[in-house]
């Protein structure tokens, strides 16, 4: 007996992918408006300001990494300009990849390399006899 091979529901995966996106922009819009509601449209981190003209560049940024933690008091918000809220992102990843916790807590959030320790000893010049080899 010949097994049929099932062709996947490409429409049914459309509208999942459709209604997930219509759900988040939903919840995005009701955090970010409260946002810009509570605090002044400026950078967290640079301190640039922001008008309706460049507003579109101002994100709200979780503190704890978490979009569905939406306290109504703001606490878990920030507003960040877009390149300080990707340098924010950045760090939280690049922490991971180096096996520590996110970035700013915990043990492993600190570098342990020193590249420059032994710059030193390397910029000193050689011996004559040394050079000549």
């Amino acid at each position: 007996m010949a097994t049929r091979k099932s062709t996947p529901d490409t429409g049914r995966l459309a509208r999942v992918i459709a209604e997930d996106r219509r759900a988040r922009a939903a919840r995005e819009k009701g955090y970010r408006e409260q946002a810009l509601k509570l605090y002044p449209w400026v950078c967290g981190r640079c301190a640039r300001e922001f008008t309706h003209a460049n507003l579109q560049l101002l994100e709200v940024h979780h503190r704890d990494s978490n979009h569905d933690n939406n306290p109504p008091d703001g606490s878990n918000w920030e507003l960040l300009c877009t390149y300080c809220h990707e340098a924010e992102h950045r760090k939280y990843l690049d922490s991971a990849g180096r096996g520590g916790e996110a970035a700013g807590g915990g043990k492993g959030s600190q570098a342990t390399y020193r590249p420059f320790e032994n710059l030193g000893a390397l910029l000193k010049p050689k011996p004559e006899k040394d050079r000549e080899s």
